[in-house]
């Protein structure tokens, strides 16, 4: 019974690691397709990407369901791992969902250099798919060290992100920059 919980949990890692990448590369093209290239491609592959990103999401919380209902789980340890694998797996859902969001909104930037005038959107994409990162391989690895690292570094894209909600605000006072509805 023991093993094939394991194996279960192992399958379980898999594809939160698979989700994460997912994830990941959603926000890479979300980004490249606001400073690289405005194109379909990079729109499309985050659209393929989400939709592979909930098919995933529910995929996992089945086979959370299933370790909790067939498996019983025997200690404490193992019902606050899948427990936290069902919150892992719906931030994850989240993160594609935002990067969707982003990737709608390329389409809806009428000047294309405004992007270089919110310097701190780079910044940001990258501490928060390092964040995601940090935060699969803290539960794969169960490092609360590096778990405690990725909720300090949560403040940090806080602030990126009102950095860049108030430098966007400045070129919409400005005029510099028109969002359509």
């Amino acid at each position: 019974m023991r093993n094939r919980f394991d194996e279960q949990l192992e399958q379980l890692n898999v594809g939160l690691i698979k989700m994460g990448a997912l994830c990941e590369e959603s926000i890479a093209c979300a980004v490249k397709a606001l400073f690289d290239e405005k194109t379909s491609e990079m729109i499309t592959k985050v659209n393929d990407n989400e939709e592979e990103t909930d098919h995933m999401e529910h995929d996992i919380e089945a086979l959370c369901m299933k370790l909790l209902l067939h498996q019983q789980p025997v200690v404490a340890r193992d019902l606050r791992l899948v427990s936290s694998a069902l919150k892992i797996v719906t931030d994850l859902e989240r993160i594609g969902d935002h990067a969707q969001d982003i990737a709608e909104l390329v389409l809806r930037i009428t000047d294309a250099n405004v992007a270089y005038n919110v310097g701190h959107i780079i910044e940001m994409a990258a501490k928060a798919k390092a964040m995601m990162k940090q935060a699969i391989q803290a539960y794969i690895h169960r490092d609360t060290k590096l778990a405690a690292q990725v909720a300090a570094s949560d403040d940090e894209v806080d602030e990126l992100f009102n950095q860049v909600k108030n430098e966007i605000s400045v070129l919409l006072r400005e005029g510099k920059e028109s969002v359509d509805d």
